[in-house]
């Protein structure tokens, strides 16, 4: 009895002294780490650190961008996929991570719809199909696709690796066209690139910043970009769709991905912020450097995108051929 007429005691002054329930503190209380599934340096790099600097000033806290490589990205994956999700570690989730793992790996420790809360897509970055100055006779798309006919089987395609955006992107082009060509590998896009410059592969298809020094330079010839809409970094050379194949599209792209599980309310203040990020001239300006559009995609509208990319990149693997344990 005395319990009870203490509670009540309390309630009322609780009541009268204006005093309210204890509530959870706002998001965020501290700094947010942003996995990155990429070294420092890149393009990934890049854009994750231009959005984490202008999202960290809105939101009053610093973004910590964690460069974690590895595995196309499934280290970094796997790490956000297992983290609480209180909206603390986020991941920069990639065409890679988020399109072409589901395909590649054999056993892929994490899934890319159930393990994620779709945020927001930042950016699509188109690549560059670009030939070696051996070939400077070539002007056209349409005119290398024929020469590769021509020569059945004698021309060298390089890429940054099996089971890369830049790889699966010549698939694709293949597929369709019936190529018969040698994929050469190699362990990231600039070695790739310097053997181009030698006259060691013929063509490949890589990232705009790596490529673009290059082209000004002309040390390599530039001949369309995989995107539907013209690069703004590259705004001379038509598109695949235009030059060569209509419909085609191929595109890398990043956005930002929380742990299942992390509360709407959070994941509300943290793609309000991304889309004020992505509206600012610094930013847009940035991003335009890497070759990247920035996006504009509601948390429902990412998730659907994801999916779809999916399923656009499982045809190029299984064609491809590669395959991860």
């Amino acid at each position: 009895m005395k319990f009870m007429k203490r509670g009540f005691i309390a309630c009322i002054l609780a009541s009268t002294l204006g005093i309210a329930p204890a509530a959870h503190a706002a998001f965020p209380e501290q700094p947010i780490r942003l996995i990155v599934p990429h070294p420092a340096g890149g393009s990934s790099d890049i854009l994750a650190r231009t959005m984490a600097a202008e999202m960290g000033k809105d939101l009053g806290v610093q973004i910590v961008v964690e460069n974690k490589g590895g595995g196309n990205g499934a280290i970094a994956a796997q790490t956000v996929a297992t983290s609480k999700p209180d909206g603390y570690t986020l991941l920069l989730a990639t065409a890679s991570t988020h399109g072409i793992n589901p395909s590649l790996y054999k056993r892929l420790r994490y899934d890319a719809i159930k393990d994620f809360a779709p945020i927001t897509l930042f950016a699509t970055v188109p690549n560059v199909l670009v030939i070696g100055k051996h070939l400077s006779n070539i002007k056209t798309t349409e005119g290398l696709i024929e020469l590769i006919q021509e020569r059945k089987g004698k021309m060298n395609m390089g890429s940054a690796g099996s089971g890369t955006p830049g790889h699966l992107a010549g698939v694709m082009v293949q597929d369709v066209k019936k190529l018969d060509f040698v994929h050469v590998p190699y362990r990231g896009g600039a070695p790739a690139i310097s053997d181009l410059i030698a006259g060691q592969i013929d063509f490949m298809f890589t990232t705009i910043p790596g490529a673009l020094p290059h082209i000004n330079a002309n040390n390599i010839i530039g001949l369309s970009v995989t995107s539907k809409d013209r690069s703004v970094a590259l705004p001379d050379l038509p598109t695949i769709d235009e030059s060569a194949l209509p419909g085609f599209e191929a595109v890398s792209w990043h956005g930002l991905v929380a742990p299942a599980g992390t509360p709407q309310e959070i994941i509300d203040v943290l793609y309000k912020t991304a889309e004020k990020a992505l509206k600012n001239d610094i930013v847009k300006e940035k991003l335009a450097q890497e070759g990247a559009r920035p996006a504009e995609m509601t948390q429902e509208q990412f998730g659907t995108f994801i999916q779809q990319q999916i399923e656009l990149w499982r045809g190029a693997v299984q064609s491809s051929g590669a395959s991860i344990d």
